[in-house]
């Protein structure tokens, strides 16, 4: 599944699924730009994608603030944009009864939600000319209701985020541009870390039926098939990859 050629921007590529996915375009041969506020993780990833002797573009930025920037340096670079993925996000907790859910709302839309429409609108006229696609990291917590309240506000984001997917595919269709959702269920990335949830990782693993959580890598391998032409006929669309989450 070659990628020779092609450009590949990936938001949120410090670490998780953005990093796994970069090493492995990177594998498959694609020049990758790679966005992230933490340059320590971001060169993590880097050295990783050079074993495969791909470099990646490394664009230190704030997806809420840099979307601009983020997009002109990569065409600055490489000339164009094959693929865009949408990865960058947080979690936040806040209900109605402890007084946080608005400002946990605010902080998610901004990320989870306006920072990818953002970048999809700048990036558009260059997926046009390349007739490339879209792939947003989205998350099984849009499809149902949360399981903690502590959470509407993060489901609520990514609801939103499937929504705009579809609207998105719908628009862009006629410019020959795809553009389609992964739903990631538990995956052991550093959103754990960087939140202010106490939740665990074993926690997780009980409310999947097949017991485990994902590696960051399983969910890359199924961003290559998505962004590769063996899934030309697939837009709008929304992959559910989650270890039997959605089940229990």
């Amino acid at each position: 599944m070659s990628f020779t050629n092609k450009v590949v921007l990936i938001t949120g590529g410090s670490s998780g699924i953005g990093a796994g996915a970069a090493i492995l375009f990177a594998r498959e041969a694609a020049k990758v730009a790679i966005v992230g506020r933490n340059e320590t993780k971001l060169s993590k990833t880097v050295a990783e994608c050079e074993k495969f002797g791909k470099k990646p573009l490394v664009i230190v930025a704030d997806v809420t603030k840099d979307a601009k920037r983020i997009v002109d340096e990569t065409i600055a670079a490489f000339g164009k944009i094959d693929v865009l993925i949408n990865n960058a996000g947080i979690s936040r907790s806040g209900c109605i009864a402890d007084g946080k859910l608005i400002e946990s709302y605010d902080a998610l839309m901004d990320t989870n939600l306006r920072s990818a429409m953002n970048v999809t609108m700048l990036a558009a006229p260059h997926l046009k000319t390349t007739k490339g696609n879209i792939i947003n990291i989205s998350s099984v917590g849009g499809h149902k209701p949360p399981t903690s309240p502590l959470f509407t506000a993060y489901c609520v984001s990514k609801a939103a985020l499937n929504h705009f997917t579809k609207a998105a595919a719908i628009e862009l269709a006629p410019s020959g541009v795809r553009v389609n959702a992964i739903s990631p269920g538990p995956v052991k990335t550093d959103i754990i870390e960087n939140s202010d949830s106490a939740i665990t990782w074993d926690a997780f693993k009980a409310l999947t039926a097949l017991g485990r959580v994902a590696e960051p890598e399983e969910i890359a391998e199924l961003l290559l098939f998505l962004a590769s032409d063996k899934a030309i006929s697939i837009t709008g669309s929304n992959y559910v990859s989650d270890n039997g989450f959605l089940l229990k």
